[in-house]
């Protein structure tokens, strides 16, 4: 026991001489690397005084700092702004539908013939079509595209209608200059922006609508009309295309169409003071209006007359030969378009059966390998074993035979028009 405590006793003796060595605050001693010079302080001590004072100058400086997250994003936000402005300014919106705008409504019918629903769009009003009816307050807020189900569970397809689809919809009173009889007079014209065109025989305002989109927010339409109830309709009809595209669209449609209830064969004064680039006539004696607007009309300007026939065609370049009226008929078209139904073979037992290529004083095939069957506009073969094989071959390339032949509905009219396209030229034609 005694010994134990002598132990004690040297151990208390040693931790108090260690606890004398440190200084009078309580800290440690620091270690020598501690107070070792840093790298920089040891080349400033053996730099000159002068370079020693902008060395340590530089070494206080505070660092440059970075910009700020929310300064980078107004910088980029500012830099975006000018391209969003003019993506908005060109792109027409793909919002929703709105009350007041024009929606269009598509629904296939027996042997795939369309069927197109135009309305304009209120809360409280219904979309009837013969598979049920629809209200407009289910399409109002839907996105153009949607497909929609009628009270009678038909699809209907809803976007916004084109301008020829508006044409082609719109209430009429006489026969319209269809879409693409105008097309082909525009491209004819070679109509600018800016230009100012005269039209006589508004109808029911197909052609003043085209004519208002092809000389844009800067040009002029002149549209002549005898009688007063297709002035006011194609008047009405405008009114409404404008009204519309303003709702669905971030542009305005110009309001560059004056439409004037006058027999154009009296407007000679009118015509003194107006310079025309471009003249369509659309009326049925057009050669009475060419003595009126061709003092008018800019040497080398282009006047194009809309007819019905060939015989109207004659008469009218008679006239123009027996008046010695100082134009050149230039050329005479006649513009037809054919709609097509492309539609796969029908499927039979899972195979898919062979098409048959239909032509006109071609031998036809024995009546054992091939029988023609037509079933909703599709034309199959009932199967044999030929057949068979070629529907064999045809599932092992993972392929399917179509059939394309000409619709059996065919869209606008069946009637045919001609454009004499007439250009201003200062000679004797006789």
């Amino acid at each position: 026991m005694r010994a134990w405590r002598a132990l004690r006793r040297a151990a208390a003796s040693s931790s108090s001489s260690s606890s004398s060595s440190f200084p009078a605050e309580g800290k440690p001693r620091r270690r020598a690397w501690g107070t070792s010079l840093s790298p920089l302080e040891r080349v400033r001590r053996l730099l000159p005084p002068e370079e020693a004072a902008a060395v340590a100058r530089c070494a206080a400086a505070p660092p440059p700092q970075a910009p700020r997250e929310e300064e980078e994003k107004e910088e980029e936000e500012a830099a975006a702004a000018p391209r969003q402005a003019l993506v908005e300014a060109a792109a027409p919106r793909s919002g929703p539908f709105r009350s007041g705008e024009l929606a269009l409504a598509e629904m296939r019918r027996k042997h795939n013939a369309p069927l197109k629903l135009l309305c304009r769009l209120a809360a409280e009003a219904v979309l009837s079509s013969p598979s049920g009816v629809l209200p407009h307050r289910d399409i109002i807020g839907q996105l153009p595209g949607q497909v929609l189900r009628t009270s009678g569970g038909a699809r209907l397809l809803l976007r916004r209608p084109s301008l020829d689809e508006y044409v082609l919809l719109m209430p009429r009173g006489p026969t319209i200059a269809y879409p693409k009889d105008v097309s082909a007079l525009l491209m004819m014209m070679d109509i600018h922006p800016g230009d100012t065109v005269l039209e006589t025989g508004s109808g029911s305002g197909a052609m003043s609508l085209f004519l208002s989109r092809a000389v844009g927010s800067k040009g002029r339409v002149l549209s002549y009309e005898i009688r007063d109830d297709h002035h006011n309709l194609a008047k009405k009809n405008y009114r409404h295309w404008r009204s519309a595209w303003e709702i669905g669209h971030m542009d305005e449609w110009p309001d560059n169409v004056e439409f004037i209830l006058k027999d154009i064969s009296t407007a000679a004064a009118d015509m003194k003071s107006v310079i025309l680039d471009a003249v369509v006539l659309d009326m049925l004696n057009p050669q009475c209006a060419l003595p009126v607007v061709h003092p008018s009309l800019k040497q080398g300007g282009v006047c194009a007359v809309y007819l019905a026939n060939i015989t109207q065609v004659i008469d009218l370049l008679d006239r123009i030969r027996s008046w010695k009226l100082h134009f050149l008929c230039e050329r005479i078209i006649e513009v037809t378009h054919r709609s097509w139904s492309v539609l796969p073979a029908k499927l039979k037992h899972c195979k898919s059966s062979q098409v048959v290529e239909i032509q006109e004083n071609i031998e036809e095939p024995p009546q054992n390998d091939y029988e023609e069957i037509h079933v909703q506009d599709q034309a199959v073969l009932k199967e044999s074993k030929y057949n068979e094989s070629l529907s064999d071959a045809a599932e092992a390339n993972h392929s399917v035979p179509y059939i394309a032949r000409p619709s059996h509905w065919q869209e606008a009219h069946s009637g045919t028009f001609y454009s004499p396209l007439l250009v201003n030229q200062s000679m004797d034609l006789s």
